[in-house]
């Protein structure tokens, strides 16, 4: 039996178990397994030794100790109430204008979003803090819901993204590279939808909350109420970037920081410290436990050689490299339908990054490359949060919402979509844009 084969039947054994809904971690472990024992005739002798290498190789590697700590500020940031603080300093500003309650709940995910670093917790803190404003100032409950569904993916582009340092960890690129490059691609996101929110807002004739006009005073109250959040994104950011410390340090600053704040704006109870220690727990454990899976996967398709010989497939066909691109793009659309962003990156990345990377775009080398694919991977995985029928954010927004039919609330999402795919197209053609900053 050939090594693509046994590749192709691993792959296929992996997707088969996750439509019969088997945990991501324990689908990819068994996965990676297959390779091993059909080509040593099912000797348990190479595969014991490699999880035993892997496991220590993984658990031992310090870099990994960034994920449970910006997984703490976020736990700290999502329990302290932080939400309401930036939501109330957003809606200052822009709260009094035409559909400007949705614009300020857009710009409170993006700022939420840059401490908490997951769009499921974005959007169910914002379904809580926002939506019933949103819904008290006769905006539609579908039009409410999808611009906080919307609005929760950028939890996982806006820097720090535990997703982005999960792609930095298995393809050992730059996780500050990744965080800067970021930036910019987030900006656009966040303009996006909020002009995705005001032409909405014209359209369907909602009504301007006069009420919310904030004095300049009152603007300026509230702006130095939102600048110690602004002040731990500066931090960790600038502190990694600007080389004054590394990602974990950075981190361990955030997450310091976060519940600090929180405990001074007195939202932090030990009841809310006890249970952000447990989610960080519980989803650091699950974390790793994707990776620990990932890691085998990756190394049972590495010895069929699949990976490298559909590589070399896809390199030799006549077909320029954008569209080989565009192709791979538009299987993560389809995948994002259905399955979870993190499992879709770490089962897609081992197969689709070393295409890429055999790929000439634009001149990129190697590094600038893989900073821009990860990023257009990344922004491609947030649409499959917000289109169903996986669309987990539809999913959380309408448990808060459920007198809202999920139907609406996944139409209204439609022109938010739009505008993710003008931004996707307009990146894609002009990575020196994702790249802007890095090169700065």
């Amino acid at each position: 039996m050939s090594g693509m084969t046994v590749g192709i039947i691993a792959l296929g054994v992996t997707l088969t178990l996750l439509v019969l809904r088997i945990h991501i971690g324990v689908t990819m472990i068994i996965g990676g397994m297959l390779p091993y024992l059909i080509i040593n005739n099912w000797d348990w002798t190479a595969l014991l030794f490699t999880i035993n290498n892997l496991v220590y190789t993984r658990l031992s590697n310090y870099d990994l100790a960034v994920i449970p700590l910006f997984v703490l500020m976020g736990q700290f940031a999502t329990h302290g109430g932080l939400s309401r603080t930036i939501f109330r300093s957003a809606s200052a500003f822009v709260g009094h204008i035409r559909g400007g309650l949705g614009i300020a709940a857009v710009g409170t995910c993006a700022g939420f979003g840059a401490i908490c670093g997951s769009s499921l917790a974005t959007s169910a803190t914002m379904s809580q803090v926002a939506l019933p404003e949103l819904r008290r100032h006769n905006y539609p409950g579908n039009i409410a819901g999808a611009s906080i569904a919307v609005g929760g993916t950028l939890g996982i582009l806006i820097p720090p993204s535990v997703p982005l340092i999960v792609y930095a960890v298995i393809t050992q690129e730059s996780i500050a590279k990744l965080f800067v490059a970021a930036v910019i691609p987030g900006v656009l996101a966040v303009a996006g939808y909020s002009l995705v929110m005001w032409l909405t807002a014209r359209k369907h004739n909602i009504p301007t909350a006069s009420e919310l006009k904030s004095s300049w005073g009152e603007k300026l109250v509230a702006f130095l109420q939102v600048t110690p959040i602004i002040g731990i994104f500066l931090v960790v950011i600038v502190g990694i970037y600007g080389g004054w410390s590394n990602p974990t340090e950075a981190a361990a600053i955030g997450a310091s920081a976060a519940a600090v704040l929180a405990v001074i704006q007195g939202k932090m109870r030990l009841k809310g410290f006890i249970q952000s220690i447990y989610g960080t727990a519980e989803t650091t454990a699950i974390i790793f436990l994707i990776l620990l899976g990932a890691d085998l996967l990756n190394s049972g398709l590495a010895i069929t050689q699949m990976p490298n010989e559909l590589a070399m497939w896809v390199q030799s066909l006549p077909v320029a490299p954008l569209l080989i691109l565009g192709a791979i793009l538009i299987i993560y659309i389809v995948l994002g339908c259905v399955m979870d962003s993190l499992a879709m990156l770490l089962l897609t990345i081992p197969i689709f990054y070393p295409i890429v990377m055999g790929l000439d775009f634009f001149g990129l080398d190697h590094t600038e490359k893989s900073i821009w694919f990860g990023i257009l991977a990344l922004m491609i995985v947030e649409i499959g949060l917000i289109t169903p029928p996986m669309g987990m954010n539809l999913f959380i927004v309408h448990r808060h919402a459920s007198d809202i039919p999920f139907l609406r609330i996944a139409k209204a999402v439609v022109p938010f979509l739009i505008s993710d795919f003008v931004r996707i197209t307009i990146l894609l053609f002009f990575p020196a844009i994702t790249l802007f900053l890095l090169r700065l």
